[in-house]
């Protein structure tokens, strides 16, 4: 066969030969693994589609070619083949903003947590003082593994607030206000790598799809309890951002049209009426500055009556707005997450009894409710996914 003299365009695999089917397979198994982590190699077939002996015969050539690596494991009780893509030296980071918390990971392409660390912050920090502080942090930690900047594909930052994706800024909405109007552009050159910035509970949904028990569901939703309310979405295994990124508002539900003024300027929202600042100040109504969600754990855990009852009233609300979105979406699973998780079935039980009200009834029957699977790591490791996830494939070979 004659090769040398050929053009570019004559050398390249035609759209319809057996190299480029090959190399559009092979593309097809290394997108699956950087949006869903490890895989076995049937979850592998489920995932792209393509035959068990597709799949088997294109992950001994990237196993041989170092690309991947696999592992023995055990799958509905079976022995099964564990897949992920190779530790070459190169990471991502998964970043998680709160009120007073900043949380940071360093994952390799393969989901593996190589570091992590947690920081406070003090209360309205301003946001870019707070990103140089996490800097610092994430410098000590490359140094102590001995990683280059250079090594590091980009970030996933998360903080709890509505992001306009058609130009990467924090807009009005959030419950840290000192970071309205900052930009993913902003952050990158705080950070000097590239910064993909979305909200936590966006982040929380996926970190349950790509690190937790929820790799199969479909349709799943997020709900983050903390300061503020917010969910993220995953519809029909993507997340799902509408039209302008601002989605899953849900803590702006009105539960009362004459309730309190929220922060977003309309009255009677959930947050209102169930978000831990609300909580706090209901139980320690003459200092409630000197509290923290720990206590409400805390109390919860020793069955504190006012504690319960405070859980069992903002549970009821949530519970509602839950249900009515849930006749509009009807997701599969809906996850609880936030600083509240810990307490368990004290919090999940009135939730899911006022779901049970307000829903339609075959959407409630259809639907699981359940506390959120990875704690309050869930953020930053949807972080680390969303990095993953926008980062070029063929980088990662």
């Amino acid at each position: 066969m004659r090769t040398t003299g050929l053009s570019e365009a004559e050398r390249r695999p035609r759209p319809g030969s057996q190299s480029a089917l090959r190399g559009r397979n092979r593309q097809r198994i290394v997108d699956a693994l950087r949006e869903a982590g490890p895989l076995t190699q049937a979850e592998l077939s489920r995932r792209t589609g393509l035959s068990a002996a597709t799949i088997s015969n294109i992950v001994r050539l990237l196993a041989d070619e170092g690309a991947v690596s696999t592992d023995t494991t055990t799958s509905s009780g079976r022995r099964a083949t564990s897949v992920r893509l190779s530790d070459d030296g190169r990471l991502v980071v998964g970043l998680d903003f709160g009120r007073r918390h900043a949380r940071i990971v360093l994952v390799t392409p393969g989901y593996e947590v190589v570091a992590e660390r947690a920081i406070e912050l003090p209360r309205g920090y301003p946001a870019l003082e707070g990103v140089r502080a996490v800097r610092d942090v994430l410098d000590d930690l490359m140094a102590e593994r001995g990683v280059r900047r250079s090594a590091v594909l980009a970030a996933g930052l998360g903080m709890p607030g509505p992001i306009d994706r058609r130009s990467g800024t924090v807009v009005q909405g959030t419950i840290l206000p000192e970071w309205i109007g900052v930009t993913a552009d902003d952050l990158s050159e705080q950070l000097d790598i590239p910064v993909l910035l979305d909200n936590d509970a966006n982040l929380g949904a996926l970190a349950e799809v790509s690190w937790g028990a929820y790799s199969e569901v479909e349709n799943l939703m997020f709900v983050k309890i903390g300061s503020g309310i917010g969910s993220g979405l995953i519809i029909n295994g993507k997340p799902y951002y509408g039209n302008i990124g601002v989605t899953g508002e849900i803590g702006h539900t009105t539960i009362n049209e004459q309730g309190a003024v929220c922060h977003c300027g309309n009255r009677g929202c959930l947050e209102t009426v169930a978000s831990t600042v609300v909580m706090l100040e209901l139980l320690y109504r003459r200092a409630p500055g000197s509290r923290g969600t720990a206590d409400i754990v805390r109390r919860a855990l020793e069955g504190d009556p006012g504690t319960l009852r405070v859980l069992e009233d903002a549970g009821a609300a949530i519970g509602a707005a839950l249900g009515n979105t849930a006749n509009l979406i009807n997701p599969e699973v809906i996850l609880i997450g936030g600083p509240l998780a810990p307490i368990g079935p004290a919090f999940l039980e009135p939730i899911a009894r006022s779901f049970g009200r307000h829903a339609v009834p075959r959407v409630g029957d259809s639907t699981a409710i359940a506390m959120g699977s990875l704690g309050d790591r869930a953020e930053a490791l949807g972080g680390a996914s969303l990095a993953l996830r926008h980062v070029d494939a063929l980088a990662l070979l």
